[in-house]
């Protein structure tokens, strides 16, 4: 997007230090001083679950986060803490998983946006790393609309969220199957490991072949997940994912949530 045309649309610009875009190490009259030039502000959500017997039970946190700061970095949006327990339950046969119950979650998100529209902020972006979250974080969105409205929130008429979900953008799972084809699977994939690998290179100590993994199916709680997927995964072959893959799925996870956000913003 041209300079000109950021400006327009209420982007503040590339920065070169990740401080500057984390709510975080921000003070009050300098996110008030930020409302001034810009509306809009990411907030990553996550989950803190098993990822088969070799992934990281942060797995989806850590993932999220990283591609939020990334987008931050790119355009100088701001990016709240991670949100790093969603909706797990049905990973609650494996030791470690932490879980919301979906009017947690639905409670927890709604409060977030409640507490950002009253400050000013009207684009709210959801960058999720667990699709689990996916369905609970859209009804609370739909609520917290309600809520800002019945509240007579200055910004109601203008508040907006979104939810990206960066396992889905369409150039990364264009490199997952190119890279790994069926073996991608559906839960502990080689994707989302091949990124946290790249993030914390102390889990290459993990990393280690596996049997094959138990199909992917239906699921019906965390008993019936632990008997259909005894190990955790679903499908997938996560010994594939190397760092320089997932240096590659930052990349382009970020580059496409951040053309994603410029678009929102802009709107």
């Amino acid at each position: 997007m041209p300079s000109t045309a950021r400006s327009e649309a209420g982007l503040p610009g590339p920065v070169a230090d990740l401080a500057a875009i984390r709510l975080q190490l921000r003070s009050w009259p300098e996110v008030e001083a930020y409302l001034e030039r810009c509306r809009g502000v990411i907030v990553p959500l996550g989950s803190t679950e098993q990822h088969g017997p070799t992934g990281a039970i942060g797995t989806d946190a850590l993932t999220a986060e990283a591609v939020a700061l990334e987008v931050g970095r790119r355009t100088g949006v701001l990016v709240t803490p991670a949100q790093n327990f969603g909706m797990a339950e049905h990973h609650l046969g494996f030791a470690g998983t932490v879980s919301l119950q979906p009017s947690t979650l639905l409670a927890v998100l709604h409060d977030v946006v409640l507490s950002l529209a009253r400050h000013g902020f009207e684009r709210i972006f959801v960058i999720n790393g667990h699709g689990g979250n996916i369905a609970t974080a859209r009804a609370a969105f739909a609520q917290a609309h309600g809520t800002a409205a019945a509240r007579g929130l200055p910004v109601a008429e203008r508040l907006r969220c979104q939810l990206a979900n960066w396992f889905m953008a369409g150039p990364v799972m264009q490199e997952a199957r190119s890279l790994y084809g069926d073996r991608e699977g559906h839960h502990a994939t080689p994707s989302e490991i091949a990124l946290t690998l790249h993030l914390e290179p102390t889990l290459l100590a993990k990393h280690r072949p596996l049997d094959e993994p138990a199909p992917a199916g239906p699921i019906h709680g965390p008993d019936d997940f632990r008997r259909r997927h005894p190990d955790g995964r679903m499908g997938s072959d996560p010994f594939l994912a190397q760092p320089d893959h997932g240096e590659r799925f930052l990349d382009l996870a970020a580059t496409a949530l951040a053309t994603d956000l410029e678009r929102f913003l802009a709107e």
